[in-house]
């Protein structure tokens, strides 16, 4: 009951502030749409090296008593979802590649190649080379083969945005290529120590925290 009754950038605030690698009662009970408002506000935290979004998605999409994918399609639904998925892998960016291309997260076996878009599309469908139970590390292994096999699209479209960040990062962009100029982001050393709690953009309510 106070779930429905609050924000989601509330959620997110209260996520945050647990240890991600012990259960909590908001993790346990959080809903896959829930959460999914959640993660795709959580960009508004100046988290740069996405270790508070690593953690939170891993503890919740891979609690136990639900499908994963369930979680990953309430967040692809979501406008800026792809992007949260995107930022999720950003650091894994070249090995997500690999395994788009050769279905493998061996960069050793990749020919550099980048495919397509058309291409990626045509080998969506393609049989796996490795199953799930070889990267069943409840981590971003599992989460890009959880994508790929089971919700291609999704798997495509996060990764067209993840090159995007990674050329914008080439080019020195950073962040800023997507051209916000008040972007309501937060200093993450603020929000670690529950000082502050993102403003909403879609609407005027007020925190409940």
């Amino acid at each position: 009951m106070v779930l429905n009754q609050l924000p989601p950038k509330d959620i997110l605030a209260v996520i945050r502030e647990y240890d991600n690698s012990k259960e909590s009662v908001v993790n346990l009970l959080v809903s896959p749409m829930q959460f999914a408002r959640a993660v795709v506000i959580e960009k508004q935290y100046r988290d740069l090296t996405r270790t508070h979004l690593r953690g939170m998605v891993n503890s919740i999409i891979f609690r136990g008593d639900t499908d994963p994918l369930e979680f990953l399609n309430a967040i692809g639904d979501l406008e800026g979802g792809s992007e949260a998925l995107a930022d999720y892998f950003s650091e894994k960016w070249s090995r997500v590649e690999a395994f788009a291309r050769c279905g493998t997260f061996d960069t050793m076996e990749d020919d550099g190649d980048m495919l397509s878009e058309t291409a990626l599309y045509a080998s969506a469908y393609a049989s796996a080379r490795v199953e799930q139970d070889e990267v069943a590390d409840q981590d971003w292994m599992e989460l890009a083969w959880i994508l790929r096999y089971q919700n291609p699209d999704l798997f495509i479209e996060m990764l067209l945005v993840l090159r995007a960040k990674a050329r914008a990062h080439d080019m020195g962009l950073g962040d800023e290529f997507e051209g916000e100029e008040d972007d309501g982001k937060v200093e993450t050393g603020d929000t670690d120590r529950g000082k502050a709690t993102p403003v909403a953009r879609e609407s005027d309510e007020e925190s409940a925290i």
